[in-house]
């Protein structure tokens, strides 16, 4: 997918892409696990499977990443806490929202970051609720 650098940001930040994920997408390492977060739902929405895979702890990442089914379409993201446990680990909870064949779905998701290397990686995630029709 398409996305040009003067468009708004599809994090939800309400910056242009260029001023917001852009610098993370083209090798910059964002400085907190938030951001991290937010430039990976936007690699997701445009298909960015190796910026995916890059940041992505070694350790948890699987081999074969598939990010987005023909017909998928995102429509969201929202951030419900940005949580630091310690200067190595932090927790981002988020809602994303997306419709595959005309059917609308929403990821609730407790994502766990981990900072080592001098860089934020993540590492997994927990899902408080079942996926749901919105």
């Amino acid at each position: 997918m398409k996305h040009h650098s003067h468009q708004a940001c599809p994090c939800g930040s309400k910056k242009q892409y260029a001023h917001c994920c852009l610098p993370w997408h083209q090798g910059k390492i964002p400085p907190n696990a938030e951001l991290l977060m937010r430039s990976r739902y936007s690699a997701y929405v445009l298909d960015l499977v190796d910026y995916i895979r890059a940041t992505w702890h070694p350790s948890t990442c699987p081999t074969d990443i598939s990010v987005n089914p023909p017909q998928l379409k995102w429509l969201g993201l929202s951030i419900r806490q940005y949580r630091v446990i310690s200067a190595n680990e932090a927790n981002v909870e988020f809602v994303a929202r997306s419709r595959l064949h005309g059917q609308a779905h929403r990821l609730h998701e407790i994502s766990r970051f981990v900072f080592e290397q001098q860089r934020w990686w993540y590492v997994d995630g927990q899902f408080p609720e079942p996926d749901t029709k919105v």
